[in-house]
């Protein structure tokens, strides 16, 4: 029997344990009892190991794994024996046990073993069709005590909304719920996982199925997702979102998007095919990291932290290893960029320095899609190496951009746009260093810009939209939305400025001074910003408190009819359209509008189709005499009173409201109807008028003596045009017409 020190079985177990926690073991260790009893008794299967502080010990059973300790090593037999050195690898096994045996033994069926028995052709066959079944149910049972314990031992007594980690997938999340949604014990936790549940829907058909689409459904996947993520925090009607569970999502959703588009990429020739090739599928695989990190940073740190029946108590939220990913996408794009804008800018005999082969041999072995810690120093050095094979081609196209530049220098837009059409060069230390004095001259240019900038503001803001002294003018729009957008216009320039300077500029020495000009710029533009839509909402509340207004109508009489002039009026004021169209477009601009003058505006919008209707009949009925004929009138008389019977039966006792919108409904339909019938006989009697003018004037033109058939003839269609009129009821014909004693 060799001795402990010499023992391979001993040396294998406790290099191994060692590796693992990341410690020496003790020289004790080599004589445990539960390591000899474990190696030298066939009937003792088990031998775990477990750390406390900077010790290892040593069981021959299973110690309890997520309450004083982190993880336990297992080491057990395939079958029972004594462990020699020559069964040591046939007979001995291997596993981790992390956080808890729930979560251990569901990764090892989920990741390792319902693979290998469900979807490899040599096991599935071999695979009694009853076990795979039940292998799938543990494999989903598993997965729900998870969801809802998190790591606590028991999936009752530790169920808490802020265990998070059995989420490992956005489905983990959308199940979690939609297991809830029937496990809560309460009704009022299982309808609130309900709502999440048909919230989750619409995208959750697409996560299940997310190596099915393609890029561009993708990218729409993202803004479904952000906008389904707002829609569940936002809600009212139940409970909030726990902000720890929507960390998560974030992070989980990141995460599968980062594998798809890294899966998507995986069969591209990224160094090697013509970028022409690559291009689009880069870009888009950087869109999609990039957008959803925009969303995750938007939602957190500007629209959920002003939302205030749930803000975000949190640091704004990004998905760390998305934006990480997006970061080297977007550089592997612009490695390619620099490559094809050198070629372009290079004579032909040159441009063979600069082959794919050649420029792009450092990246040889490395897959730019795995980003992580360990490989991130061996792709910087990569980098290293090609920006040191390009240097001498960007010496020399320095040397080309400098007669670019000299050439528009004059001219500040062309000059910033040639600065822009070759920014991922001018952006490459050697040629920046070169272009040293062309990117002062830029600067300076820019600082002149946003001066100018800051004068016009100050010369207009104090005008009104379309005086010559006031705000540019837009089309349609109110007054205040019009002051917004043009300062919105003002505060993009001055951005767009300040984002070309901190590519390009960064390092010059004027470009502190330049920066501290724009933010003191740009503090005053959203100050004007936002002191109109305070101005605004303040005008609107106190609207809201004046009768007199125009404002307040939508919630109070439909209509009046005025005894003085005898006109009818709606009861909804254009200042009440003007604030719909005030309130949309503000809240599009991303203000949020109070909760008055929103409630305000809800009623507004509600009877809004009601009040356009209502508004032509008024109209129709204000007019209708300036329509008519007056020798007609009389004939109208009946209609003419059965159209204002309808309005005065409610127009003199206002009994219908605003607030009553079936009877609204009723009624509008009644006035239409009358004012359908007004309006019909009125454009017959017109057309008969019409007609009996034409005939009587072709009368006139007829010789008696010659064409005294013709003459009959036309009177005789004037008698039967009376005839028909009389027997609608539309006419009184004299008596003397009637026998045919007309003028002749």
């Amino acid at each position: 029997m060799p001795h402990g020190s010499d023992d391979a079985r001993k040396k294998f177990i406790l290099t191994t344990t060692g590796n693992f926690y990341g410690l020496k073991p003790s020289s004790s260790l080599t004589d445990s009892p539960e390591l000899n009893n474990f190696l030298d008794d066939g009937n003792e299967f088990v031998l775990s190991v477990s750390r406390y502080d900077n010790d290892l010990r040593l069981s021959n059973k299973i110690e309890a794994v997520g309450e004083t300790r982190e993880n336990v090593l297992v080491f057990f037999k395939l079958r029972p024996t004594v462990i020699t050195e020559d069964n040591l690898h046939h007979s001995l096994l291997v596993s981790s046990m992390l956080e808890s045996p729930i979560n251990t033994l569901y990764q090892a069926v989920r990741q390792v073993f319902a693979p290998v028995l469900l979807k490899d052709e040599r096991w599935r066959s071999a695979f009694d069709p009853k076990l795979a079944g039940l292998l799938s149910e543990l494999e989903l049972g598993l997965g729900s005590v998870l969801r809802q314990s998190g790591t606590q031992p028991s999936a009752k007594k530790g169920r808490t909304e802020e265990d998070v980690l059995g989420i490992l997938t956005p489905s983990d999340e959308f199940q979690y719920w939609a297991d809830l949604s029937e496990s809560a014990e309460k009704s009022s936790l299982r309808e609130r996982a309900q709502h999440f549940t048909e919230h989750f829907k619409p995208i959750q058909k697409e996560y299940d199925g997310l190596d099915s689409l393609s890029m561009s459904d993708v990218m729409d996947l993202v803004e479904q997702s952000r906008d389904a993520l707002d829609d569940i925090w936002r809600q009212t009607d139940y409970e909030p979102y726990p902000e720890t569970r929507m960390v998560r999502l974030m992070d989980v959703i990141g995460g599968a998007l980062g594998r798809f588009v890294q899966r998507k990429l995986s069969g591209l020739k990224i160094f090697e095919e013509p970028f022409v090739l690559v291009r689009e599928n880069l870009r888009t695989g950087f869109a999609i990291c990039e957008q959803w990190v925009v969303a995750c940073e938007h939602l957190t740190g500007q629209v959920w932290e002003r939302h205030a029946p749930h803000p975000w108590k949190g640091n704004k939220h990004s998905p760390e290893t998305l934006q990480c990913l997006a970061n080297r996408l977007n550089e592997v794009v612009t490695l390619r960029v620099v490559h094809e804008k050198l070629l372009c800018l290079l004579p032909g005999a040159k441009q063979q320095a600069l082959t794919v082969e050649r420029v792009f041999e450092p990246f040889s072995g490395l897959n730019p899609l795995h980003y992580n810690p360990y490989t991130e120093p061996l792709w910087r050095a990569a980098v290293a190496q090609f920006e040191r094979l390009m240097a001498p081609s960007e010496q020399e196209v320095a040397g080309r951009l400098k007669s670019y530049i000299a050439a528009v220098q004059d001219n500040p837009q062309q000059l910033l746009q040639v600065f822009q059409k070759h920014k991922e060069l001018i952006r490459r230390p050697t040629i920046s260093k070169e272009l040293q004095s062309e990117r002062e001259t830029l600067l300076a240019r820019l600082l002149d810009y946003n001066k100018g900038l800051k004068t016009d503001f100050e010369s207009r803001c104090h005008g009104s939209p379309g005086d010559k002294s006031g705000p540019l003018i837009g089309r349609n729009l109110p007054e205040v939305v019009n002051k917004i957008v043009w300062v919105q216009q003002l505060l993009h320039k001055v951005e767009d400025s300040v984002r070309i300077a901190e590519a390009l500029l960064s390092d010059l020495s004027g470009f502190k001074g330049f920066l501290h000009f724009c933010d003191d710029l740009l503090e005053i533009l959203r100050a004007y910003e936002q002191e109109q839509f305070e101005d605004w909402s303040r005008d609107i509340l106190s609207e809201l408190t004046d009768p007199k207004s125009g404002i307040r109508s939508a919630s109070n009489r439909v209509m009046e009819l005025d005894h003085d002039d005898g006109r009818l009026k709606i009861q909804y004021s254009d200042r009440l359209v003007s604030l719909l169209r005030e309130v949309r477009q503000l809240s599009a601009l991303g203000f949020p509008i109070p909760a008055k003058i929103q409630q305000a505006a809800n009623t507004a919008d509600k009877f809004y189709r009601q009040a356009i209707v209502l508004k032509q009949v008024a109209h129709f009925y204000n007019t209708i005499d300036q329509q008519m004929i007056p020798s007609q009138r009389p004939m109208m008389l009946n209609l003419a009173l059965a159209f204002e019977h309808v309005i005065k039966k409610t127009g003199s006792k206002l009994q219908i409201t605003w607030d009553n919108p079936k009877e609204l409904e009723v009624y509008i339909g009644k006035l239409q109807a009358a004012a359908e019938k007004l309006s019909t006989e009125n454009r017959k009697l017109r057309k008969w008028h019409t007609d009996f003018i034409e005939k009587v004037v072709t009368l006139m033109n007829v010789d008696l003596l010659r064409h005294q058939q013709r003459w009959k003839d036309g009177l005789q269609e004037l008698r039967a045009g009376f005839a028909t009129l009389e027997a609608q009821e539309c006419v009184w014909v004299p008596h003397n017409f009637q026998q045919g004693r007309g003028p002749l």
